[in-house]
């Protein structure tokens, strides 16, 4: 009884090489088929020859071993991850990323606290500073002048609701109202994300911009050193400075303040304009009524402006706190069925696949 033992690794130049049943047997690569014959040695050689030829296309590929195995492996390897499990892969990849993006928005809303606390405090300090300066000099928005600046005050990063969008409306309304023909309207924008809204439709009335103005710790003298470039550059009648002033965590209320040139000032108060108390005072020492003024106006706008940039800057923290809540509870409802989705699919593979072996197991005994 002559045994043949034919491998799958084997080549067509060793099927022809093989001359015998011993060489067969001694060579590398048998083994893993089996069979035997109860022939003569030719007969042996010619069984070799018809299983060479039955296993020549699989062994002349560069890897037959791969190519047999891809025949007898079971559907699940060859599939690898079906529709049903790349179904609940995809469902646990957005979980994941959903649970990320709620650890940002939590880390974001206690970020945000912790500044609103410490800005709080320093911007209901600041109202004690413009608010004598509307009773001496009085606050006119009603006032008709020729050359009229806008101070849109805004931040410069976002996700932190409707503040920034507000305060340009409100811009761009004062605009709409204060141009005409014998009247002029400029820009002065402070904040990226009011330029970058009103740099769409008004770039050429932008007279300045200024940003990254809470990079660093805010205090008066910064802010005074910026009202004074925008005196320097800017040629005016009236300011009007734009901004949100906070009044809780979840409310702001968008205001506006006006600032008079002193010339303005002065004639109002020739003219019997309803200006403010200055007129009930008596100026002492060498200055005139002009020079008064001139510095009062001054004084008054850097002081309306480190108001506004305060609480607005308070109002932003409100804001991105209230935002980044809403986000975080919008992820953990997300969550919750995304959670649903997995936990329905997954069962469903599990009753499906159920059926299927007591389908099979049934067949079988039938």
């Amino acid at each position: 009884m002559d045994r043949i033992i034919i491998s799958t690794n084997a080549t067509s130049k060793d099927f022809g090489t093989l001359t015998s049943t011993k060489s067969i047997e001694n060579h590398p690569n048998s083994l893993l088929l089996f069979q035997e014959h109860k022939t003569s040695t030719p007969m042996a050689m010619a069984a070799l020859r018809r299983e060479g030829r039955r296993f020549g296309p699989l062994v002349s590929s560069p890897r037959p071993i791969n190519a047999i195995r891809s025949t007898l492996a079971p559907a699940e390897e060859q599939v690898g991850l079906g529709v049903r499990s790349i179904s609940t892969q995809i469902v646990r990849n957005r979980m994941k990323s959903v649970k990320n993006i709620q650890k940002i928005t939590k880390a974001m809303k206690m970020v945000a606290a912790s500044k609103l606390r410490a800005i709080q405090v320093r911007a209901e300090n600041s109202r004690g500073l413009w608010q004598p300066f509307t009773a001496l000099l009085g606050d006119t928005p009603s006032v008709s002048v020729k050359k009229n600046v806008i101070v849109t005050i805004s931040s410069d990063k976002g996700l932190c609701g409707g503040i920034n969008s507000t305060s340009v409306k409100i811009s761009r309304a004062l605009h709409k109202i204060n141009s005409g023909p014998d009247t002029e309207c400029k820009y002065v924008v402070l904040g990226e994300k009011a330029k970058a809204q009103l740099i769409r439709d008004s770039k050429n009335h932008i007279e300045l911009s200024m940003t990254e103005l809470q990079k660093n710790f805010l205090n008066y003298t910064q802010v005074s050193v910026i009202a004074d470039d925008i005196l320097k550059n800017v040629e005016y009648d009236a300011l009007r400075i734009v901004f949100n002033k906070f009044q809780s965590v979840v409310s702001f209320l968008p205001t506006t303040s006006t600032v008079l040139s002193p010339e303005v000032v002065e004639r109002e108060s020739e003219a019997g304009g309803k200006i403010g108390s200055l007129d009930s005072y008596e100026i002492e020492g060498g200055e005139t009524k002009s020079e008064v003024l001139q510095n009062l106006s001054e004084f008054q706008f850097s002081c309306v402006m480190f108001n506004g940039v305060l609480e607005n800057a308070c109002s932003e923290q409100g804001a991105r706190m209230s935002a980044m809540d809403s986000s975080s509870r919008n992820a953990g409802d997300m969550l919750d069925r995304l959670t649903l989705t997995y936990n329905r699919t997954r069962q469903a593979s599990i009753t499906t696949e159920l059926t299927e072996i007591i389908s099979g197991a049934s067949a079988l005994e039938g």
